[in-house]
C-alpha cells in the first residue's frame, strides 16, 4: 500500500464527505436548475457485511459492496469510510480486483481511490481486515460506503482538493455496520 501520491493523501479528507446522507434518486422531484444541481450524477446501492460478533484480539473483515445505479457512469468516485474505535487501523488491509487501487488512512478514515470507471449497473466490491484490539469491548460502530462526485468525464485523476476548487458537488452513501464484541 502506497500513500505517496498526493491524490491518494487527500482521499483522508474525504471522512467528512463519507458522512453527507445519500441523496434517493426519488428526491429528483424539484423543478428549478439549482436543485437538480445537486442531484447525484451516479447514485450507488451499497451493502456492508460484518460479523455480527467478534472476539477481542481476533481479525474482522468488513465487505462494502456497491452497485452504481445511475444515471450515469462514475469515474470520480472512492470507497470506505470511518472504522470503528477498538480496531487496530495500521493493520487495515484492502482486497478488491480493481488493479492500481490506492488507499490512504487518516485519524479513523481510510478511503481508496480505484481507477475505474463504473458504468450504470455496474458493481465492484472491497474487502478490509483488521485486528480488533485486546481490550476492545461493547459495539463496534462502522460507517463504510461510497463517496462519488458528480464529475463528468476526465475528472477520474483530479485530486479532492481540485474537485472541491471547481465546485463539483459530492454525494456519500453510507451504511452503518455494528459488531458486537465478545470475550
Amino acid at each position: 500500500m502506497s500513500n505517496s501520491l498526493p491524490k491518494v493523501a487527500s482521499l483522508a479528507l474525504l471522512a467528512g464527505a463519507l458522512l453527507l446522507p445519500a441523496i434517493p434518486a426519488s428526491a429528483a422531484t424539484a423543478t428549478t436548475a439549482a436543485v437538480k444541481a445537486d442531484e447525484p450524477f451516479s447514485t450507488f446501492d451499497v451493502t456492508v457485511k460484518a460479523p455480527k460478533k467478534v472476539k477481542a484480539g481476533a481479525k474482522i473483515t468488513y465487505t462494502i459492496y456497491a452497485t452504481n445505479k445511475g444515471p450515469h457512469y462514475a469515474d470520480a468516485w472512492f470507497i470506505g469510510g470511518e472504522f470503528p474505535k477498538g480496531v487496530d487501523l495500521k493493520r487495515i488491509r484492502f482486497g478488491t480486483t480493481v488493479k492500481g487501487t490506492e488507499c490512504a488512512l487518516d485519524g479513523r478514515a481510510f478511503f481508496c481511490l480505484a481507477p475505474k470507471v463504473v458504468e450504470k449497473g455496474e458493481s465492484v466490491a472491497m474487502a478490509f481486515t483488521t485486528k480488533v484490539d485486546k481490550k476492545a469491548k461493547g459495539t463496534l460502530t462502522a460507517k463504510l460506503g461510497v463517496v462519488a462526485y458528480s464529475a463528468d468525464q476526465g475528472f477520474e485523476n483530479m485530486s479532492k482538493e481540485e474537485l472541491d476548487r471547481l465546485g463539483v458537488p459530492v454525494h456519500g452513501f453510507v451504511k452503518t455496520a455494528k459488531t458486537k464484541v465478545v470475550r
